[in-house]
């Protein structure tokens, strides 16, 4: 492996980044189409909130599925038929007049192809590519979420108040087609195929062979597998907690609640961006600290912090100046930074071969919760005229789950935190 100064590892990471990063900047669109489509339409906000939760739920429930179909077919061959409906997808939504082609065009078919294209995406890179820096690899992807709203929000929000939304839906079709010849030139599915193995790899070390198992059969095989051990509940719970809190809540309704409180889409949207700064580094640094440190305590931390700054929240509307800004940094940190600990416990509660395929599931979870947290928070606002419930409730759910992850491995013979390999090169 020394003879090889740089691995292909870092081509896929960032091809893969490009993707996800991507994927991110299409999730992050329904939150500046909320309150147009309401003027447009005469829609409620429960009505259009119900689309974005379809599009969640189906955005994790095909997480295992797409696990397997790349075991089956392969990261490259599955990654590009996703980004083929993703675009067609953002692209029909333009020609929407009924509430029911919302749900098709965004709901469904955005949802089925991102789902593809998504944190279950990276850990399967992750899981095949590299041995050593596995922690800080999935740091760096996870963080393309927060990168995508860095750069596409506030561009939408400005088409929007500009041109309209379907300006923005154009637009976002259009750069998710660009990326597809991007993955057709550099996304392998293996190191084999480079005549590498993975990166930190030792010379007797064997590579995963291409799975033969049925990929309906080998997601539910996956699932059967890893439901019998508690842990696997444990985070399947606390990634409920985590996506009904994130994607579903802040995500999806901090824009509108911002125009509640008269603040402009654009500067609601820079909020959401500031976010996106703080969670690059949060991300990529709990990536580093994942290699390193006991990920049960680091979930302890994330959830615990991320509940007292929903809680700050209803507070942070009526301050002048600091209020919000202070908000979007301290809750910004750790907006995904439970991502890279949960990988690693999953892996290390059911084995590398079902990892990623377990970790689906888990994602699914994360979404189940994203889309009854995208609903319920629309159907407290159409039904109370605020948000301030949601967020009190998102806050105590977090302290709850904070407690829920020291549970992780005690009673078990649980593996202990894993250090990171030395780098090969």
């Amino acid at each position: 492996m020394r003879a090889h100064r740089f691995h292909y590892a870092w081509v896929m990471a960032a091809a893969i980044f490009v993707v996800l990063l991507c994927a991110a900047g299409v999730r992050a669109t329904p939150s500046v189409f909320i309150v147009p489509l309401e003027r447009e339409f005469g829609w409620s906000r429960a009505l259009v909130s119900s689309a974005v939760s379809v599009n969640l739920v189906l955005y994790g429930l095909v997480g295992p599925f797409a696990a397997a179909l790349m075991q089956k077919f392969g990261i490259r061959r599955t990654t590009l038929v996703s980004l083929c409906i993703i675009a067609v997808g953002v692209a029909l939504t333009n020609f929407i007049r009924a509430p029911w082609q919302l749900l098709l065009f965004w709901g469904v078919l955005v949802g089925l192809g991102t789902g593809t294209t998504a944190m279950v995406l990276g850990a399967t890179v992750v899981q095949r590519w590299f041995v050593a820096r596995r922690g800080l690899v999935m740091g760096v992807l996870t963080a393309s979420t927060a990168t995508g709203q860095l750069v596409f929000l506030p561009l939408l929000a400005m088409l929007v108040e500009h041109h309209g939304w379907r300006v923005v839906s154009f637009t976002v079709a259009g750069v998710v087609a660009g990326v597809i010849p991007l993955v057709a030139w550099l996304v392998r599915d293996r190191p084999s195929d480079v005549g590498l193995k993975p990166y930190g790899a030792a010379p007797e070390d064997e590579e995963v062979k291409p799975s033969s198992v049925n990929p309906l059969a080998n997601a539910l095989g996956a699932l059967g597998r890893a439901s019998r051990k508690r842990d696997f509940w444990l985070l399947a719970g606390s990634f409920f907690i985590c996506g009904a809190t994130t994607n579903g809540l802040v995500g999806t309704h901090l824009i509108p609640a911002c125009m509640d409180h008269g603040i402009p889409e654009v500067r609601a949207a820079g909020l959401l961006a500031l976010m996106g700064i703080f969670d690059l580094v949060g991300t990529t640094a709990s990536g580093w600290m994942s290699d390193r440190f006991d990920n049960r305590w680091l979930l302890f931390w994330y959830y615990g912090l991320r509940g007292l700054a929903l809680l700050y929240l209803p507070s942070a509307f009526e301050m002048s100046l600091f209020g919000l800004p202070l908000f979007a940094v301290f809750y910004g940190l750790d907006w995904i930074a439970t991502v890279p600990p949960t990988v690693r416990l999953t892996t290390q509660t059911v084995g590398a071969e079902d990892g990623p395929i377990a970790f689906g599931w888990v994602v699914a979870a994360h979404q189940v919760g994203a889309g009854l947290g995208a609903l319920g928070a629309g159907v407290i606002r159409t039904s109370l005229e605020t948000y301030t419930p949601a967020w009190v409730v998102a806050g105590v759910i977090c302290l709850a789950a904070a407690l829920v992850v020291l549970r992780i491995g005690r009673g078990t013979a649980s593996s202990p935190p894993v250090v990171g390999a030395p780098a090969t090169h």
